[in-house]
């Protein structure tokens, strides 16, 4: 069985996340998607929030081979717990790429797991910083966000 584990932060859970998840649900026989602590940011929204309304999307979208977990250890050994075949990272841009093959050396040297990636899609030049600023500035911000995460966020 194949495996992708997608890591992120996930605060808010953008369209352009659920694009990468869309697009490993068709590659891979099951995708984790887990939830992190990201040790550089403090997080916005509770974890278990963001949690069941990202199982809500996935749920609408019929997504049923995608399970999503929280966790608070290196990304690397949470996917080797579950068994993953691959790390799956959403790519942005070159500045992201640059980053995560630094990461992705690490954790195949870690865990001899390779690393996958997959770009953001159409959407994937927002990141969750600048939808908050946006947010913050009460600007639409419906064209980038589920409308479940949207709902979360504004309880």
């Amino acid at each position: 069985m194949k495996i992708g584990f997608y890591a992120g932060s996930f605060d808010p859970f953008t369209n352009g996340h659920l694009h990468v998840i869309e697009k490993s649900a068709k590659l891979f026989d099951k995708v984790i998607v887990g939830i992190g602590v990201h040790p550089k940011k403090q997080r916005r929204f509770d974890k278990t929030i963001m949690q069941n309304a990202i199982k809500e999307v996935l749920l609408k979208k019929g997504l049923n081979n995608v399970e999503v977990i929280l966790y608070n250890n290196l990304s690397v050994d949470v996917a080797m717990e579950y068994n993953s075949t691959f790390l799956v990272r959403g790519i942005r841009n070159d500045m992201d790429y640059e980053y995560e093959e630094n990461i992705a050396s690490i954790n195949e040297e870690i865990s001899g797991l390779d690393t996958i990636y997959i770009r953001a899609g159409t959407l994937g030049n927002i990141s969750s910083s600048m939808i908050m600023e946006l947010l913050r500035n009460n600007k639409d911000v419906t064209k980038y966000l589920p409308k479940e995460i949207l709902t979360a966020i504004k309880k």
